[in-house]
């Protein structure tokens, strides 16, 4: 198993067919396979060794998807850098993981010229955007020029393939080691999970430094379909570019859903090719659900489960279970069944499994779970207990298999003895019209230990007080789940997957406090 056969594959069977497209460049798997095995070359000419680590810096690009497979061709391993984090917080994950070889796109050059005075690993930067590099810099097209088309190393099976940083949720980010295997099977089961009809064309405009953005390349590639590569996301493009390229499948998360579908310009294009759409990343509220699929009539929906440490799909709901029959509600408020390589089981704080029906933290075992943490052998071994991984988050199993997520487990809020699960008051906030975004926490409170407190964005033009969304909440759920206090704000802090960072919610209220419970 190794992650380099699907380049192999696409130059002996369409060797002309188009791999890769973005930034004005369009190169077929012939052109990849060479511009791939002559990075291999540049790399081990700056000194990489194997299993040596290589970052990148960068919004998404062609040169992205070169990246990966040609730090792989050349025997190392991929250290994606978040292009959303400070100079300091990119430091830290270089030097945790001894990254001594950094590329970088013109958007970033800037920031990056600041690493070498705070990072004491980094060695060479390596400028892949545009025009000459700047200063201290090696350009990556004269690089690739001059090197050599070295042979595939053939990493494979257990060869650690990547250091993927977790996006800092609860503190201090961790490398997830992820090997070959890992993505390998992760991509199989995604493929098994969600079949294609030939011909198909995807469209990559999740961060590609994510897991999910680098599972749809990995996947789209296996597929030998086409992948149109977009630097960030943003409306209008993503409408020209379904309309401009046929493309007929994507992955969103929420937000994104969410932001297309009420832009203004969204009927202005032909969104006829598209048959596929998947979402995740983030929990998806039932009427932006049903907004989306009527907006894309015909196209179908498919949802995956999963995280950083599982490669990362560990359960999908599929596109026949989006469409209309007495199962559909109950099967859209899942997170679907395990996908074909995985296991799913529930545990109490003892780690004793729960039966059906019994809310505890979901845990995975399969071969996408994850070797470890880099370097955090406590913290590996504490996730990884009896040979499953713990994800932290809290939910159940129903008789058919279906899982059901509650919450993250630390998201319960313990308000006067009774837990309160926050994405339970959250979906009853989402069917008020008023509310655009909204987010539920635990704060300090001298009474009840916590209160449920509510952080909410309204539309625009909207009006909503406290007294109505008090009331609106007990029409639907118990007093005690109800929020005690409402904040309104005109945003709420994104990772650059989309996931909601309550940690940042929360960190105001309690500052100074020993804990960080009631």
């Amino acid at each position: 198993m190794y992650l380099t056969q699907c380049v192999h594959k696409g130059v002996r069977q369409c060797p002309q067919a188009v791999a890769v497209v973005g930034q004005g460049l369009r190169w077929t798997f012939a052109q990849f396979q060479d511009r791939v095995a002559r990075l291999a070359g540049a790399l081990q000419g700056l000194g990489m060794q194997a299993g040596d680590r290589v970052g990148m810096l960068a919004q998404n690009g062609v040169r992205s998807v070169e990246f990966f497979q040609g730090t792989w061709w050349g025997g190392g391993v991929v250290n994606p850098v978040n292009t959303r984090w400070s100079a300091r917080e990119i430091a830290y994950s270089l030097d945790d993981c001894d990254t001594r070889i950094l590329l970088v796109d013109a958007h970033f050059a800037a920031l990056a010229a600041t690493l070498p005075g705070l990072s004491a690993s980094l060695q060479t930067l390596v400028y892949c955007g545009e025009g000459p590099a700047p200063t201290g810099m090696l350009s990556y097209e004269a690089l690739l020029a001059a090197a050599p088309a070295v042979p595939d190393a053939l990493r494979q099976g257990d060869d650690l393939a990547a250091v993927m940083y977790t996006g800092g949720t609860t503190g201090q980010p961790k490398g997830v080691m992820l090997s070959q295997a890992n993505f390998y099977t992760g991509t199989l089961s995604g493929i098994a999970a969600s079949p294609r009809r030939p011909g198909g064309v995807g469209l990559v405009v999740s961060p590609l430094f994510h897991v999910a953005g680098c599972a749809l390349s990995l996947q789209l590639m296996r597929r030998l379909f086409p992948q149109v590569i977009l630097p960030a996301f943003e409306e209008v493009q993503v409408l020209q570019t379904l309309q401009d390229e046929g493309v007929t499948e994507l992955f969103l998360v929420p937000t994104m859903v969410k932001r297309l579908i009420e832009h203004p310009r969204f009927a202005d294009f032909d969104r006829s090719s598209l048959r596929n759409i998947s979402y995740g990343a983030a929990p998806i509220d039932a009427t932006l659900l049903s907004q989306a699929m009527a907006a894309f009539p015909g196209v179908q929906f498919s949802q995956s489960y999963g995280m950083t440490e599982l490669s990362p799909t560990v359960s999908t709901v599929g596109p026949d279970e989006h469409l209309p029959g007495p199962d559909q509600a109950r099967w859209l408020r899942s997170a679907g069944r395990a996908v074909p390589i995985a296991e799913l089981r529930i545990v109490d704080p003892e780690d004793r499994e729960l039966p059906t029906g019994q809310i505890g933290e979901i845990c995975a075992r399969g071969p996408m779970v994850m070797q470890g943490y880099w370097n955090k052998p406590a913290e590996t071994a504490e996730a990884l207990r009896g040979g499953w991984l713990h994800t932290g988050d809290s939910g159940y199993l129903d008789e058919e298999g279906y899982l059901y997520v509650v919450d993250r487990i630390k998201d319960m809020i313990v308000s006067g003895g009774e837990n309160v699960y926050s994405a339970e008051v959250e979906n009853v906030l989402a069917r008020l019209p008023q509310v655009s975004m909204c987010a539920v926490i635990g704060v300090p409170d001298a009474r009840w230990g916590e209160r449920v407190h509510a952080v909410i964005v309204l539309r625009p033009g909207a009006v909503l007080d406290e007294a109505h969304i008090a009331a609106h909440c007990r029409a639907f759920i118990a007093g005690y789940k109800c929020p005690r206090s409402v904040e309104f704000r005109t945003e709420l802090p994104l990772s650059a997957a989309g996931k909601l960072l309550k940690f940042n919610l929360r960190e105001p209220y309690w500052a100074g406090h020993s804990r960080r419970v009631g």
